[in-house]
């Protein structure tokens, strides 16, 4: 039996993680954490993290799980540059898995993303739209922006350079090299997101809408139940590695 340790056990993404765990017969929740309750108690209790929380918790929760030499699996997304430093340091220590996005979906959507940018070639102006519901509160969303980060390697330009999030007044007409960026906030809506392919004469658009946050949930324990699988000792992973897709 894998014991789990679930972060934000109390919130939407906990829960549905704690459903999720319900589901396999394979892994319980050991323990669950929410503010004001103590991680090293819990961290005694179990094998492995799951944590959707938020990035102000991250380094607590990071250093906690490296002196406790649990692995974690990891989708808070938000992180300044120090915080995934500290992530990518603590892997040489633990397993991590880091992902922007647990879905399987989403991650053949990268796949496809990649493929279908090499196959199409130049000539295509890229674009990238995604909506979350009304309470999220980064911008965008980490799965658009490794989308981006996908498009921008696949095409040779720059993510930090040639991206452009969002258009406002007179910017001119655009680049061949630019990659837009676009987030749209509202309703109760888990996750939409979609790549566009724009030439003269036709259009490509690749997107995955996600109607359940189950969805990643199950993504993350199938991250972890990996993990054990592949008896990890340490280093930095995504759910690409998880599902064979590199």
């Amino acid at each position: 039996m894998l014991n789990l340790l679930v972060t934000g056990f109390r919130g939407r993404m906990g829960q549905a993680v704690a459903t999720a765990i319900g589901e396999d017969p394979e892994a319980r929740v050991a323990a669950g954490i929410d503010i004001g309750d103590s991680l090293d108690e819990a961290l005694k209790i179990s094998d492995i993290v799951i944590d959707f929380t938020l990035p102000t918790f991250t380094n607590e929760l990071v250093e906690g799980c490296v002196s406790a030499g649990k692995a974690l699996v990891m989708g808070t997304t938000g992180h300044d540059a120090a915080q995934l430093d500290l992530i990518r340091r603590a892997s040489e220590a633990i397993p991590v898995v880091h992902a922007p996005n647990f879905s399987v979906g989403v991650n053949t959507l990268f796949w496809l993303t990649r493929r279908t940018a090499e196959i199409l070639g130049e000539g295509f102006d890229l674009e990238v739209v995604e909506m979350h519901h009304r309470h999220k509160l980064d911008a965008p969303s980490g799965t658009a922006k490794r989308l981006a980060e996908i498009l921008a390697e696949a095409t040779g330009v720059s993510y930090d350079e040639d991206c452009r999030h969002g258009r406002f007044g007179e910017v001119g007409a655009r680049t061949a090299r630019e990659i837009g960026v676009h987030a749209l906030r509202g309703g109760d809506v888990v996750g939409d997101h979609t790549v566009i392919y724009a030439a003269d004469g036709e259009r490509v658009e690749l997107t995955h809408k996600a109607s359940s946050r189950l969805t990643f949930a199950k993504g993350a324990v199938r991250a972890a139940k990996w993990i054990r699988a592949e008896k990890l000792e340490k280093g930095l992973f995504d759910m690409q590695d998880v599902l064979g897709l590199k």
